[in-house]
């Protein structure tokens, strides 16, 4: 059995896949503070919770936060006698190189997202992943990551209308009733939620154009279903990108072992 963690600068995710059979997901917060011990304590338990009983043998690591990785590693090495593979580091293989500047440190989540958009509708993508970041990944037509553009989150956004204006309160991001919005959350609601269906729908037809061909958008993230449903913004929607993402990359490895 496989062992996926997808490590985001707010929640990290583990999943246990059979094949392309996903057998259980688990979300937690990030914390690089914790140890390989905690992790399994927690995993184990809900695992027993879920009457489980799998070997899992081998793990693969996506991390935009680099100090989790160590604590990861010896998850991995301690409870599960296999040594993980670490999306960007030399000895994780890509199926295709990614074509950036030369030195550039491409975030293992926008590789991910890559390989699974691509498994799944080929190339000449822009990936919109709506996390702590916005983040718009493009994929040429052989599968490349040829870059792309990175905006604040939506959450992101709203803390900081909430943490630089006092008289502003912390409000749940939610499609308004009305553009003009006739109350304080009404008129934040708006503006953020307009505001990314705008920026979206912007930086998507800029992004079409400098390559100037079609391409398809497809969306993930947690808040990617709200803009989803409102408007005519994506060409499809996958929950479960990265997990997907991960088993590709993972599936490249043992292939070419």
């Amino acid at each position: 059995m496989l062992l996926a963690i997808d490590c985001g600068n707010t929640n990290t995710v583990f999943s246990i896949l059979d094949g392309d059979e996903t057998i259980a997901t688990w979300r937690t917060s990030t914390e690089w503070q914790r140890t390989a011990d905690q992790y399994y304590v927690w995993l184990s338990s809900l695992m027993r919770f879920q009457k489980l009983d799998v070997h899992i043998d081998e793990v693969i690591v996506s991390s935009t936060v680099p100090r989790v990785v160590f604590n990861l590693r010896v998850l991995s090495d301690r409870y599960f006698n296999c040594r993980p593979l670490v999306v960007g580091k030399p000895e994780c293989a890509l199926p295709v190189q990614p074509r950036v500047d030369a030195g550039t440190a491409v975030g293992p989540d926008r590789l991910v997202n890559t390989a699974g958009a691509f498994d799944r509708h080929g190339g000449d993508l822009i990936v919109v992943d709506f996390g702590t970041a916005t983040t718009f990944d493009v994929v040429d037509d052989d599968g490349a990551y040829i870059g792309g553009v990175i905006a604040p989150g939506v959450n992101l956004s709203l803390e900081a209308l909430h943490n630089a204006a006092a008289a502003l309160p912390h409000v749940d991001i939610s499609k308004p009733q009305a553009v003009i919005g006739t109350n304080t959350v009404a008129c934040m609601q708006s503006g953020v939620f307009w505001g990314y269906i705008g920026l979206v729908r912007e930086i998507c037809a800029r992004i079409k154009a400098e390559r100037g061909r079609e391409m398809k958008i497809i969306s993930t993230g947690g808040l990617a279903p709200l803009f989803q449903q409102s408007e005519a913004l994506f060409d499809a929607f996958e929950d479960d990108l990265t997990m997907h993402g991960l088993t590709v990359i993972h599936r490249f490895n043992k292939d070419t072992a």
